[in-house]
């Protein structure tokens, strides 16, 4: 199997990503790192790993987001692939399990897991975000996960890192949308479309919010790309999406916009007060059933976070 990590400007990172990777149970495996022209020295850590199953590949120049992602996964070599953002985490038993999902049902297109939420110091802030429905644990049909999305308003699927997915189903669905907030939900919502999806209720990657990674511009233009992407889905899949799925989400519309908000101050200063109340508040969300205690270490849509 392939992952990929999209690589730009993650110095301070991607060594961690990196060896959380390299020490899964699940050792066949290529590690395909894709420097976006980076100009900091996040290549030169890539570099200092001195492991064969590493290849580390470059853009002559900084392309967009969405593009860099689709030329990442277009170096993969294996048929099944895992996307990690260059400073998120990965749960040493994260490949074996999901691999083992897989093989056991060809059908599927894609597997998801939960994830944690950590700081730039690999902290918790808080755990088993994502797939917070029990209608999307287990092996799960397209209109299932086409119509909690829509009620969702976010991502419920969780980030690229939960992810597992069948190369052959990826080319078939033309990869990722061209939306770089829906690079996560929206590529599930295509996957499903080409075979099942399963949900695992474990936690097994953590997703991290640096300080400043989102700031309330980010915000606005994330909620104005969320809106695009849900009326671009309704209308494609007007035959399963009802109108109840539209009148809840619209009705869910004000804790989008307020999840948002806690996130956006958690993703300052960990020392600062204002981190230290929205930690507070995400935690205070316990994980749903199924969530094994966590090991402590283990940008896109916002709500799965």
């Amino acid at each position: 199997m392939s992952v990929v990590v999209p690589l730009y400007q993650k110095e301070r990172y991607v060594g961690r990503t990196v060896a959380s990777v390299l020490a899964q149970t699940f050792t066949d495996f290529e590690l395909v790192v894709l420097d976006n022209a980076c100009t900091d020295g996040s290549a030169e850590v890539v570099r200092g790993f001195a492991d064969p199953r590493i290849r580390l590949e470059r853009n002559p120049e900084t392309v967009p987001v969405t593009e860099n992602f689709q030329r990442a996964v277009r170096h993969a070599r294996a048929p099944l692939v895992k996307v990690v953002n260059a400073d998120d985490l990965l749960e040493p038993t994260v490949l074996a399990e999901q691999v083992a999902v897989m093989d056991a049902d060809p059908t599927l297109a894609l597997v998801s897991c939960r994830h944690d939420l950590v700081d730039d110091d690999d902290r918790v802030i808080a755990r088993g975000r994502a797939l917070r429905s029990t209608d999307l644990l287990g092996r799960r049909d397209a209109t299932t996960v086409l119509r909690r999305i829509v009620r969702h308003r976010g991502s419920p699927i969780g980030v690229p890192g939960n992810m597992l997915f069948r190369r052959d189903a990826f080319d078939a669905v033309g990869g990722f949308p061209d939306n770089g907030y829906a690079l996560d939900v929206g590529l599930a919502a295509r996957l499903v479309t080409r075979g099942g999806f399963f949900g695992m209720p474990q936690s097994l990657s953590a997703f991290r919010l640096a300080s400043g990674s989102i700031s309330s511009t980010a915000r606005r233009r994330n909620m104005a790309l969320q809106h695009r992407f849900l009326r671009e889905l309704r209308s494609e899949h007007a035959d399963v999406v009802r109108r109840r799925d539209v009148v809840a989400g619209l009705a869910r519309e004000p804790v989008t916009w307020l999840r948002q908000r806690i996130m956006m101050v958690a993703s300052t200063d960990p020392a600062s007060v204002r981190h230290r109340v929205a930690a507070a508040l995400l935690t205070s969300r316990r994980p749903g059933p199924g969530v094994a205690a966590q090991r402590g270490v283990a940008n896109t849509t916002m709500l799965s976070r």
